[in-house]
């Protein structure tokens, strides 16, 4: 690349200098290219529905684990929450008749985050047949494992951990193809694109994603431009 051609130049130079060959390293003046920020990778809103959709499905069948996990990409994906967010989340900061959530974020931030109608149902069908069969697993443990404002709870009956939402994650997306990167940051990145598709405001989305700076958002605007493009490459005549 032409990065790692300025450097090795740069090195070669410094090396002329030390041995005294040249007065000077002719390369001192040389800058390499900076770094542009990579987009985010991101999925579609129809990847996002079959996603959602069999996760839905298997919840259905009662499993506690399952309704657990399909509150988790619900919520995720509806709030665009960090993971360490989600597994921090005390139940008394999750309002589900107003639809919102308190979230601390970095640097101890406070904001509050709406979600919609989807994402209500699977919390409410956790919080009222799910997280009371996890928890049962560990309540003969001395001390508990969990406290009774711990939210998600693991199949152990413990807090819920980030690994273990990666996990989650990783296992749901796996099943859908060209899903690329399975972490759960994928589903934040791609509810801030969905949000600025739909005409979202770039502040709102800001502050919904707990950037301190407004220039860590607009990365998404770039996303959403290179979709623009590629429709525009694929549908018109004479793109």
């Amino acid at each position: 690349t032409l990065k790692r051609s300025v450097a090795t130049v740069k090195s070669f130079g410094t090396w002329l200098e030390q041995r005294r060959i040249v007065p000077g390293s002719p390369a001192s003046r040389l800058q390499a290219p900076k770094s542009g920020r990579s987009l985010p990778r991101v999925l579609s809103e129809q990847q996002l529905a079959r996603i959602l959709e069999r996760a839905k499905n298997r919840a259905a069948g009662g499993d506690p684990v399952a309704m657990r996990d399909r509150a988790v990409l619900e919520l995720l994906y509806a709030t665009a929450l960090r993971v360490s967010e989600l597994c921090d989340l005390p139940r008394a900061d999750l309002d589900l008749r107003e639809r919102t959530v308190r979230v601390t974020g970095k640097g101890n931030k406070e904001r509050v985050v709406p979600f919609g109608a989807p994402a209500a149902r699977a919390l409410s069908d956790y919080v009222e047949r799910a997280r009371p069969a996890l928890v049962h697993r560990a309540a003969t443990e001395d001390p508990p494992r969990v406290t009774p404002d711990t939210f998600f709870v693991s199949d152990r009956g413990d807090a819920l951990t980030p690994s273990a939402v990666y996990r989650v994650v990783s296992r749901e997306l796996a099943q859908e193809p060209g899903s690329g990167p399975r972490g759960p940051h994928t589903l934040r990145h791609s509810a801030a694109t969905h949000l600025l598709n739909g005409g979202a405001d770039l502040r709102v989305v800001q502050e919904m994603l707990g950037h301190a700076s407004l220039g860590s958002t607009q990365v998404y605007t770039h996303v959403s431009t290179e979709r623009l493009a590629q429709t525009y490459r694929q549908a018109h005549p004479r793109a």
